[in-house]
């Protein structure tokens, strides 16, 4: 138990949960669902979905924006004693924002076998020759992350049109 009395596995599960729910908004819109949340000492201070299509920008990964607003929150570049949470395994540009950013813990859900940067396709995160490496817990809902993203793309593949993620 850590000092609140939750695990750990119930309090990633529980922040997995809400990455879920913002993945979701990022089908109003025709956007892959991916949710992330930067997550610092219980609190929110970065929830983001996927804004590609929305905004019209290749860097408008759920991980950036959250970090954007987390970073804002705290007012530092610097997200020390933060949590990344995202519902799928970050990419190469994404990791090496987290890098970048300092962030000492990433839970994801979906592991990406096309662009994982967390142990599927690269290791960025773990990459010995970089100045910080966080610690990585990866299959947190793994199965309902991946349930997020086959939905999605069997609906605008024109498969089952009653999905409940339909576009």
């Amino acid at each position: 138990m850590d000092r609140d009395g939750h695990g750990a596995q119930e309090r990633d599960a529980y922040y997995m949960r809400l990455a879920l729910r913002e993945a979701q908004r990022a089908i109003a819109h025709e956007d892959v669902p991916i949710g992330a949340l930067v997550v610092y000492a219980g609190e929110v201070l970065g929830a983001a979905h996927n804004e590609r299509e929305l905004r019209a920008d290749p860097t408008a990964h759920a991980e950036i924006i959250a970090l954007r607003e987390a970073s804002r929150a705290l007012r530092t570049w610097r997200l020390l004693d933060c949590t990344l949470y995202v519902t799928l395994e970050p990419c190469a540009m994404c990791a090496g924002a987290i890098v970048l950013a300092r962030v000492p813990r990433v839970v994801y859900g979906a592991t990406d076998p096309k662009a994982g940067a967390a142990g599927s396709v690269l290791d960025v995160l773990s990459e010995p020759r970089l100045n910080h490496r966080p610690e990585v817990v990866s299959g947190v809902l793994a199965p309902d992350c991946g349930q997020l993203l086959t939905d999605f793309f069997a609906v605008r593949r024109g498969g089952d049109s009653n999905s409940r993620y339909a576009v």
